[in-house]
């Protein structure tokens, strides 16, 4: 048995609750240290986890550190990525990758260098709801694909966020922020995409803080908040994407895939494990599709487990550095040809994921 992977987390912010109730029930890791620039707050959680309380820097060259969890805002990914590539530790952050692909690219290129991994989430794409859908696509059950259509939207996170203002600066807004969930799930679907086309725009409407100790403090937004883009694959099916932080209410549907014999339901893919349906052609009704793939129960950590068990028996991760850069260039390319109301090209190409077989752990050793 292979001893787990040591994990040492960047950053407790509102994401990170989640990992640490995922993490314990993982055998193929065990956390170790805790740090945060505000060491007061580091140091209640990692009392809470029974690990130490480690300064950044401290935690990024440690000896009883394996990988980093990159859990910090966009705009320190990359900074704290080339920190612990340089002291040869795995990387697994949460998204986007980095603020650009030209600031993600040097970690790709130090880490292959440096003979260590890269992960990234969204690591919903491997839970039972992603890849239910995947293997119906890759079953033939609609027919070839066609094309896509996502629709995420909501009012604004500072409705329920505490310190919600990065959301609202470069490496955030609707598109960069729940963008990944969605693009993860199209490139596992219909593999990578070549060119895009957008419109985008943001209201005059004043933003605050509505909970938490800052509540009623104004918001300043520097990105667009309603982002339309059409996406065209290298397979050559298209695909539509809304990302929304301007609507109150909608009864449009969130997320389907076109085939010329079906429809798919695909469920959030910001969840797990919701269920799967499908519309076939010659039927009268949707019905729900038995889970067909994906980690069952999964929850945030379950890439990175991915990532560790990948490390120890040599196979490519799924939540993998490549995909993460490929959405970041596409989600990248789309501010300009909306900006500029031009077609632009991908530059990137990744491999569609390996699926994750019925049954599959991604913690056993």
């Amino acid at each position: 048995m292979t001893a787990p992977m040591r994990v040492g987390l960047v950053g407790v912010g509102t994401i990170s609750a989640q990992y640490l109730a995922d993490l314990p029930s993982l055998p193929g890791l065990r956390l170790t240290a805790v740090a945060d620039v505000l060491e007061d707050r580091a140091a209640a959680v990692a009392a809470a986890a029974g690990v130490q309380a480690l300064a950044v820097d401290d935690l990024l060259t440690s000896p009883d550190v394996d990988v980093v969890l990159n859990l910090t805002i966009p705009a320190a990914h990359a900074s704290v990525a080339t920190r612990a590539v340089a002291a040869g530790k795995h990387v697994y952050g949460e998204k986007p990758l980095a603020l650009s692909t030209a600031e993600a690219a040097p970690v790709l290129e130090a880490a292959a260098r440096a003979g260590v991994r890269v992960g990234s989430a969204p690591d919903t794409v491997l839970g039972t709801g992603i890849q239910t859908a995947r293997a119906a696509i890759d079953d033939w059950l609609i027919g070839t694909p066609v094309g896509a259509a996502v629709a995420w939207s909501a009012p604004g996170h500072e409705l329920w966020h505490p310190a919600p203002g990065f959301y609202y600066q470069p490496g955030g807004g609707p598109l960069f922020d729940m963008g990944p969930y969605s693009l993860s799930s199209l490139v596992t679907f219909l593999g990578p995409v070549a060119r895009v086309s957008a419109s985008a725009t943001r209201s005059d409407r004043r933003r605050t803080i509505g909970t938490g100790p800052a509540a009623g403090t104004g918001i300043d937004v520097s990105v667009d908040t309603h982002v339309v883009a059409i996406l065209e694959h290298v397979d050559g099916s298209v695909s539509t994407v809304t990302m929304s932080f301007e609507v109150w209410a909608t009864r449009a549907p969130l997320f389907e895939v076109y085939g010329t014999a079906g429809t798919l339901g695909v469920p959030d893919p910001n969840r797990f494990s919701d269920p799967v349906s499908v519309f076939v052609a010659g039927s009268d009704a949707w019905r729900e599709l038995p889970v067909a793939g994906g980690y069952a129960d999964a929850g945030r950590g379950h890439g990175l487990a991915d990532m560790a068990h990948a490390i120890a028996t040599g196979r490519p991760h799924r939540a993998s550095g490549a995909l993460a850069f490929h959405v970041l260039d596409v989600m990248e390319s789309i501010t300009p040809a909306a900006a500029e109301h031009r077609v632009v090209e991908i530059a990137s190409r990744v491999e569609r994921p390996e699926p994750v077989p019925l049954g599959a752990r991604p913690d056993t050793w």
